[in-house]
């Protein structure tokens, strides 16, 4: 990832979004750019001109905590924007890329994590990275998500699935807010592993094969994904209305375990629940059809 151009693409298209009355300023004078100059953020965080010009210029390394933090407020970020600022700020040191070249490009799912999620009967479970691979799953969140585990071989890859499958829109009935917090995901995760060949190859992949995700990801808008709602249109069951919650795995930093739950006694419920009757259908067939498979004489058992 070219971290010094990432710097000043975050900066400048998030002075694009104040305007001079968001912060208290004078809006006179003719402009040519959208929102704040830079003389106007450098102003607001107590900083010379000059000085702002560089860091926005990509120019960030040894740049103070304290400074960022002005900067930030400047530009009214939140705290995902904020972290997502630091975070840049420390992929542009010495240090930043020892850590980042020092950080496991494997990312295993124990079999306690494993089992914890296959206990959680009633929720579909899976366990995400940074890249939006699924890496695991409980067998209703595979059913959950069956049509991206047929899309792709295993891991699935949840961006690839919603910009380059034709049933993407389908499956995601919010196309648009998926598509808008895959980018968003698949940012941050860029900025904290910039030297990552696996996520350089899937940002690449993407950006050649899908204008909508280049558009997406040009605006470097930045999320965090830890709770709301998502909907989902399954062929066995219709449609779905699913709360989630996302928790960071602490023995395995990079991995999050994100769980649904539907209203009770809503109709999501009711087809949450049908979709644990067709899972459990669906294995049970391809039980026998395994065990046919590999017994083919095997005496059937009688039926009533």
């Amino acid at each position: 990832m070219e971290t010094a151009k990432d710097i000043k693409d975050f900066l400048m298209t998030r002075r694009a979004k104040i305007t001079p009355d968001q912060v208290g300023l004078p809006a006179s004078g003719r402009r040519r750019v959208p929102g704040l100059r830079r003389e106007e953020v450098a102003f607001l965080a107590g900083v010379s001109a000059e000085y702002y010009v560089q860091i926005e210029r990509g120019q960030i390394a040894g740049v103070s905590d304290e400074v960022l933090h002005a900067i930030a407020t400047a530009l009214q970020l939140d705290d995902v924007e904020t972290t997502h600022l630091f975070d840049l700020a420390r992929a542009a040191t010495k240090a930043g890329k020892k850590a980042s070249r020092a950080r496991s490009p494997r990312q295993q799912v124990t079999q306690s994590l494993q089992a914890l999620i296959d206990s959680m009967v009633g929720a579909p479970t899976i366990v995400q990275n940074g890249r939006l691979d699924i890496v695991a799953a409980n067998p209703l969140g595979r059913a959950l998500y069956g049509a991206v585990y047929e899309h792709q071989p295993e891991p699935p890859n949840l961006a690839r699935f919603i910009f380059l499958a034709d049933r993407a829109d389908e499956i995601f009935p919010n196309w648009e807010k998926a598509a808008d917090d895959a980018v968003a995901l698949l940012r941050v995760e860029a900025t904290r592993s910039p030297y990552s060949k696996a996520v350089a190859a899937l940002v690449g992949e993407l950006a050649t094969r899908s204008t909508e995700f280049g558009t997406r990801w040009a605006a470097h808008d930045v999320r965090a994904h830890r709770s709301g709602t998502k909907q989902f249109h399954h062929s066995a069951v219709g449609d779905m209305t699913l709360r989630f919650e996302a928790l960071d795995v602490a023995s395995a930093p990079g991995l999050t375990v994100i769980g649904y739950t539907a209203e009770p006694a809503s109709p999501s419920h009711e087809a949450l629940m049908l979709l644990s009757s067709w899972a459990a259908t669906e294995r049970d067939a391809l039980s026998v059809h395994a065990t046919e498979s590999t017994h083919p004489h095997a005496p059937k058992q009688p039926r009533g």
